[in-house]
């Protein structure tokens, strides 16, 4: 490798050392970086369908619908699952976890998306060796089944994190409500010929593709679960090794020359993580 080619390799992967600023893709610089956040939702809409269909009702990767269910088991007076009970906070500390690596990461001046796509392959794919290899009579209160949805909810944690901290401009890839929400209103901007329908078009052209890959991901998940049961978790982590694989073409591929910063932490709108919108000055 010449020497010029080996400093552009570097730099894919290293910014400053010691600085908090990581060379992190954006999905306008390559066409993996652009079909990235259309895998990842592929990813949620699988596995979230996989897990509700075989795990007694547990979402993976929507939370709302978990406490919406709990809340429900509350009122009618009828048990529960564990999975259920602590699917939230272990969310939200596998969120944490998550935040706390890509923040090691950018420390150490290393890109975050590619490991932290790797971490959410394999707890996926930890999902799918436990889960696959149970009885699919099995209780789903069994203390096997329990750790392989948190490893499910875990890995889901982990792609919520990583599209915000980890992918420049990257919507969400496991809120459909959000980016239906967006999608609708901005193709309304955009009819309507509204002065920011530029803008619009652009958010319309991000989003759409998180859409369409998670209503797919429902589709061929209720499929293969319904044929195969929980074995089925064999599409998600396949589409995990893709987005891995995606990920690494990315940051490998990002523009060479300056930083970009690894977490919009000033966001104004806190469901996108999309340049389109307006943050206050860093």
């Amino acid at each position: 490798m010449s020497e010029t080619a080996h400093r552009v390799h570097t730099a894919s992967f290293r910014a400053i050392p010691g600085s908090a600023r990581a060379l992190v893709p954006s999905v306008e610089d390559s066409l993996a970086a652009r079909l990235l956040p259309f895998v990842l939702s592929l990813i949620a809409g699988s596995v979230d369908v996989i897990g509700f269909l075989g795990l007694d009702g547990l979402f993976t990767a929507h939370i709302t619908g978990n406490l919406v269910v709990l809340a429900a088991h509350i009122v009618a007076g009828s048990d529960a699952s564990v999975s259920l009970v602590i699917s939230v906070p272990v969310f939200v500390v596998a969120l944490a976890a998550t935040r706390l690596l890509a923040a090691r990461l950018e420390l150490s001046g290393v890109a975050p998306l590619s490991p932290l796509l790797l971490l959410q392959f394999v707890l996926i794919c930890g999902f799918l060796a436990i889960a696959g290899a149970t009885d699919p009579r099995a209780n789903a209160n069994t203390p096997g089944m329990i750790i392989a949805a948190m490893l499910g909810v875990s890995g889901m944690a982990v792609q919520n994190a990583l599209v915000r901290i980890a992918l420049t401009g990257a919507p969400s890839t496991a809120v459909l409500t959000t980016n239906i929400t967006l999608l609708t209103m901005d193709l309304g901007d955009i009819l309507l010929g509204q002065r920011d329908s530029a803008k619009a078009r652009d958010r319309s052209r991000r989003t759409s593709p998180a859409v369409a890959g998670f209503l797919l991901g429902c589709a061929l998940g209720a499929w293969c679960e319904a044929a195969i049961g929980l074995r089925a978790l064999a599409l998600p982590a396949s589409f995990a090794l893709l987005a891995l694989a995606l990920g690494v073409f990315a940051t490998l591929h990002r523009p060479f020359g300056g930083t970009t910063p690894a977490h919009p932490t000033n966001n104004v709108n806190l469901s996108q993580s999309n340049d389109s919108f307006p943050r206050p000055r860093q």
